[in-house]
């Protein structure tokens, strides 16, 4: 998820045309959520040429943090798993993340405010993901909440994606969507 192989990364990101950045503060729930979320949609529609990541912004984020259970859960109900040793990505140890993205997608507009810092995000396009399905307000933070709210944030950031999706990932100007 947040962080994966080197190698495997960097052939995905030489082949392709579009890299989305999904932030969050730790990246261990939500942005996780969201990137495979958004990767399954991608997949099912057969688009190759957009590479996911994930990362997190906030001083408390750390490079090889678990993913939260509640998120691997979440995601094993729908038939994502996420494998065992998937940890989440310190953005900024890992700025070049932010330097390799197209767009810059977070889940709060603090998250938003929070990248102003790194020079790496200077011209980027950044926004909310509310923002990007053309809404206003942020995806609180289900940490240290019950399930059902995580589950609700879960869904919230599966309709936001879904209705989003068009602007995180254009159709081909060749009218090839993959």
């Amino acid at each position: 998820m947040g962080s994966e192989p080197r190698s495997r990364a960097r052939d995905a990101d030489a082949a392709a045309k579009r890299r989305v950045l999904i932030v969050c503060h730790a990246n261990t729930s939500r942005s996780i959520i969201a990137e495979a979320l958004l990767r399954r949609m991608l997949a099912t529609r057969r688009r190759d040429d957009v590479v996911v990541r994930s990362g997190g912004i906030a001083p408390y984020a750390r490079d090889s943090s678990l993913v939260s259970l509640d998120a691997r859960l979440l995601l094993r109900e729908d038939a994502i798993d996420v494998p065992a040793d998937a940890t989440s990505c310190d953005l900024k140890l890992h700025r070049e993340h932010i330097r390799d993205a197209d767009l810059i997608v977070t889940m709060t507009g603090e998250q938003r405010a929070m990248l102003a810092a790194f020079v790496e995000a200077e011209g980027k396009e950044v926004m909310t993901l509310r923002e990007a399905a053309g809404e206003s307000g942020d995806i609180d933070d289900p940490a240290g909440r019950e399930a059902e709210f995580h589950r609700a944030c879960r869904d919230e950031i599966r309709r936001c994606l879904a209705k989003a999706f068009d602007r995180l990932a254009p159709p081909s100007e060749n009218g090839d969507d993959g």
